[in-house]
């Protein structure tokens, strides 16, 4: 049996974050986690979690927690995420995902923390040429937040070379749902990903979902996802740390992705079944960079971890995703 080593989450306090801890804490793994709130909210971390507000730049007080909590692995979510802002300012994100990462990193060496679980992105692959798209693709991020998510990435192969640490990458793939409970759930206003938009104008949040593009080579001319469950995320992190610690001289990188896809229309027609409305939609000119399709190779993380994910249906992932944002609204009426 895996030693159930104490785990800090950077990020503790945000969507995929917040996931992660109910994961690890409905495991029975010790838990801490670090989050600095400026996305994240206190009270998505489960009462009884020993929660640090702070930044994880700040080595004296990553210093202080190891010691505290007696820490053995990170789970490392912190950092910013949208791409169009990005492109916009890119030292945001170079400080936030690439440089602080660093100072984590280094923070964690120092301590001696012999295991890294790292929340990477397959938005480091670009455009891919073929779809799904395979780890071994190459890496060719079009926006700054791919490429500070793959500077990460290459910073923990070389330290994993250098120091007593190991790692795991999981590169993601679309990110959607809520805990079934709706304990927790994506809930940062002005959000761009599609299910969140679709359900938030489901419950009449917003008036429109725009559509951006028509004419990809897709079957009905909008872009294909590999949508992911966000729970179902959460437990590949727990099975990815339990190989970490089983084999401490093997790191990982793996997508994390369902293998399938939906396009922008097939998932607004969910969300008008689940809801039994029809939300209007507004039909916009495609995004630069957005690919076809993008959809994952998820035949190593298959085969590398006993991953059976459980919510692998479109439907039950938007049903989730109405739940928690009606629970949302009575949290922000509190």
């Amino acid at each position: 049996m895996t030693t159930k080593l104490p785990v800090l989450v950077t990020g503790g306090a945000g969507y995929i974050g917040s996931h992660a801890v109910l994961a690890l804490t409905d495991a029975g793994w010790p838990v801490a986690v670090i989050d600095n709130l400026t996305t994240g909210f206190r009270w998505a971390v489960p009462e009884g979690v020993p929660f640090y507000q702070g930044d994880i730049e700040d080595g004296e007080l990553l210093a202080r927690i190891f010691a505290e909590q007696k820490i053995g692995a990170v789970m490392h979510f912190a950092g910013s995420i949208i791409v169009p802002e990005s492109v916009e300012n890119p030292l945001k994100y170079y400080h936030n995902n690439t440089a602080k990462s660093r100072a984590l990193i280094a923070a964690a060496v120092a301590a001696g923390i012999p295991h890294f679980i790292f929340s990477s992105t397959a938005a480091t692959y670009g455009v891919p040429r073929t779809s799904p798209v395979t780890e071994d693709a190459d890496k060719a991020p079009i926006n700054p937040y791919g490429m500070s998510k793959l500077m990460t990435e290459t910073m923990l192969a070389d330290v994993a070379r250098a120091h007593p640490i190991n790692y795991c990458a999981l590169r993601y793939f679309n990110v959607a749902g809520a805990d079934p409970r709706a304990r927790t759930g994506q809930s940062t206003a002005g959000a761009t990903h599609l299910i969140k938009v679709a359900v938030e104008a489901a419950l009449g949040k917003r008036d429109t979902v725009e559509v951006f593009g028509t004419d990809y080579a897709t079957p009905d001319g909008t872009g294909v996802r590999d949508y992911i469950h966000v729970s179902d995320l959460a437990d590949a992190h727990v099975l990815a740390l339990e190989a970490l610690i089983d084999q401490p001289a093997r790191s990982l990188t793996m997508n994390a992705g369902y293998g399938s896809g939906f396009s922008v229309l097939q998932v607004l027609d969910a969300v008008d079944r689940v809801t039994n409305r029809t939300i209007q939609r507004k039909l916009s000119p495609r995004r630069a960079g957005d690919p076809d399709a993008l959809i994952s190779d998820n035949r190593r993380i298959k085969a590398t971890l006993p991953w059976q994910p459980k919510y692998a249906d479109l439907d039950t992932i938007v049903a989730h995703a109405l739940a928690w944002e009606r629970r949302l609204s009575e949290i922000r009426d509190t």
